[in-house]
């Protein structure tokens, strides 16, 4: 065996190690029961630990450089593949497994607190669990800083968008700084001298809303004897390639929200669904940043079922399953409902104009945290300020204010921006895939999926992690990631 195939073992061996602990977070947050989370943080951390071992033996680095002096640059996919192993290993060897171990239990007790402290509105009583994830996330990043030659928030957001940098984001967010605002005065002015959108009267029963979310999955290219829907306090998608689990939330008050929350995950799915068989178990054969993940759940449920073209479809199907009639279920209403803007509280059901203030608001914070400039304990008050700042509402208290993210609770920091960059991506995906198959539009309106799938799969799923999100988008759209298409597409919706 030479030192490249060697190295293919090993990340088949930590791969499979990555799918199991991947189910069992599924189980951890949707059908473990509560006495157990002690137990099952245990399980987790020795997963991780064995996985982090993997690349942390002595000859891994001398197989990486003799596999880079061996391998032939010819092969896209394996050069690609090996670049990725020694990005992986960098990140192993930075942290020592003590700090793996700590950080893991910290944010398995984090979160579990956090789900009856947000219920009691108590930030008191979740503050010292996220202190100690704090302080262990400042650890981690300086020691991964130090390995990869960056800043400590840096080497953070390179575990979820591999190469990107505050550099940059900064420059995309400062473009949508100086728009969004202006622009999001200009929606609130148009809105207010038009009709306000008539949300359908429930209840909506839970089975109903299952049944109608199910329909659409299938219609999208969801594969149920490979995936599942399930329900959980904050939808989210995990599992492994050929067994993915999304969940989402239900109101029976209200539909529509649930609804797109399940079309979203929808969007991740089909990512995973979608990823290079050839390539599984091996980095290359992994899904992309985080930001191109982000940009395929966004592009499902923001450019296309936010839509009037899929509203044509959509609206005489929860028409069908709801019982619904009258004005409050016409095509028209729909669409104004599903294109409402309003500075709202909550990031998972902010509209589109304004999601992006959300996420800056936490890539603010989370910056301000790290960096020991904002202390744990005053997270609520910045955040009120924040929030008033940037989206020009003040929560009444933490639940819906500094508590409402799981992100922070287990540790996931530097993940927030790869939100907004999705968002961009999505446009600029969608932009392009429409430009090239003019049967993608007419293909929604009916219920066909299959042209705009056939064109991610082509171009964004069948890559893998071949490329990094500037690489890809250039591939496949012509040009780096930017804020034009984004913008255009916000101008399109709500005033062309």
């Amino acid at each position: 065996m030479n030192a490249y195939q060697d190295l293919e073992s090993r990340f088949r061996r930590r791969a499979l190690l990555g799918e199991a602990m991947a189910i069992l977070h599924w189980d951890y947050a949707t059908t473990m029961p509560s006495g157990a989370a002690e137990g099952r943080a245990e399980q987790l951390t020795a997963l991780t630990l064995e996985s982090q071992a993997i690349l942390t033996e002595p000859d891994v680095a001398d197989l990486l450089d003799n596999a880079e002096a061996s391998v032939d640059g010819a092969d896209a996919w394996q050069a690609a593949n090996l670049g990725r192993m020694r990005r992986a290993w960098q990140h192993a060897n930075a942290v020592p497994p003590d700090l793996v171990a700590a950080l893991t239990r910290a944010g398995s007790a984090c979160e579990m607190v956090w789900r009856e402290a947000r219920q009691a509105n108590d930030f008191q009583r979740l503050c010292p669990h996220l202190e100690k994830v704090v302080a262990l996330t400042r650890e981690s990043a300086m020691a991964r800083a130090d390995a990869l030659d960056c800043s400590p928030y840096d080497a953070l957001l390179d575990q979820y968008e591999p190469g990107g940098s505050t550099a940059r984001i900064d420059t995309l967010f400062a473009d949508l700084e100086g728009f969004l605002p202006g622009f999001l005065e200009k929606v609130l002015e148009a809105q207010a001298s038009r009709p306000e959108p008539v949300i359908p009267d429930g209840p909506f029963p839970v089975d109903a809303q299952r049944d109608l979310g199910e329909r659409l999955m299938r219609a999208l290219g969801f594969d149920f004897d490979q995936g599942r829907l399930d329900v959980s306090h904050h939808p989210f998608t995990g599992g492994v390639v050929d067994d993915v689990r999304i969940t989402t939330r239900y109101s029976e008050e209200d539909f529509t929200q649930s609804l797109m929350g399940t079309l979203h995950e929808t969007g991740h799915a089909l990512y995973e669904m979608g990823l290079p068989r050839d390539w599984r178990y091996q980095p290359v054969g992994e899904a992309g940043g985080m930001a191109l993940h982000e940009s395929q759940s966004l592009l499902v449920e923001m450019q296309v079922c936010r839509g009037r073209h899929f509203l044509d479809y959509a609206a005489p199907l929860m028409r069908e399953v709801f019982g619904g009639s009258g004005p409050a279920w016409e095509i028209d209403n729909l669409a104004r409902l599903y294109a409402k803007v309003a500075r709202g509280l909550i990031r998972v059901d902010a509209d589109e104009v304004t999601y992006p203030l959300h996420v800056m608001l936490r890539y603010r914070l989370e910056r301000a945290i790290l960096s020991g400039d904002l202390a744990v304990k005053d997270l609520p008050g910045a955040w009120n300020d924040a929030m008033e700042d940037l989206v020009g509402i003040r929560p009444p208290d933490d639940r819906d204010g500094c508590m409402q993210d799981i992100h922070w609770m287990d540790g996931a920091y530097g993940y927030f921006p790869t939100y907004t960059l999705g968002a961009l991506a999505a446009a600029q995906l969608f932009a392009a895939a429409t430009a090239e198959a003019p049967d993608i539009l007419p293909g929604i309106s009916r219920g066909d999926f299959g042209p705009l799938l056939a064109w991610l799969r082509a171009n964004v799923h069948g890559h893998g992690r071949r490329f990094d999100t500037d690489a890809l988008l250039t591939e496949a759209t012509g040009k780096p990631l930017d804020t034009q298409a984004f913008k255009a597409h916000l101008q399109a919706r709500y005033f062309d």
